[in-house]
């Protein structure tokens, strides 16, 4: 891994905006790396704006607060809109091409759509949308293995929900899959 990754992840609340990014945090932890998140909530909890900050390094990180990220993430058309400009040229922007019907306009940076809500859909739970961005981000960025997420997001999960791992590992493959067979134009 290079030194350090700046990520912004943004949506609406109940998105799994805030899982995401825990996930990538503790995933450095689990990999022997720093992880940081650090969360930004609006008003309401469901429906209302939610973004989290995630920094990945391998040295010691000093703040977790950043002007401008190597990653977005977006759930939403207004995350993409408020967030997409404090992207580095060379950056990547991920967005949710299920709601997101138009591509960033003059993108200078590796910029995707993925239909995350009618993937997760074909899934049987819409609620894993957040897990199948989570594969296109992993395929694209290679930050980390599939066992180091597996085992964090078992460990997220916990007992009660330990049966819903299956399914958070098929959307995390078919996040994956869409990525391989997409066209992409890297900056």
């Amino acid at each position: 891994m290079n030194s350090a990754s700046n990520i912004k992840v943004a949506g609406f609340g109940g998105q799994g905006v805030m899982m995401f990014g825990q996930i990538l945090a503790y995933s450095a932890t689990k990999d022997e790396l720093f992880g940081l998140w650090f969360p930004s909530y609006g008003p309401e909890t469901r429906g209302g704006t939610a973004n989290c900050s995630v920094i990945v390094s391998n040295e010691e990180i000093n703040s977790p607060i950043f002007k401008n990220s190597d990653h977005l993430v977006a759930f939403n058309g207004p995350s993409l809109e408020k967030f997409k400009k404090n992207v580095s040229p060379k950056g990547l922007i991920l967005y949710n091409s299920s709601i997101i019907t138009e591509a960033p306009k003059g993108c200078d940076q590796t910029c995707l759509g993925v239909p995350i809500n009618d993937i997760a859909i074909e899934l049987g739970n819409a609620k894993v949308a957040n897990m199948v961005m989570m594969g296109a981000y992993l395929e694209l960025t290679k930050m980390f293995s599939d066992e180091t997420i597996l085992a964090v997001v078992k460990k997220i999960l916990g007992e009660k929900k330990a049966h819903l791992l299956e399914l958070n590992e098929k959307a995390l493959e078919a996040g994956k899959a869409f990525v391989r067979n997409a066209s992409i134009s890297y900056a």
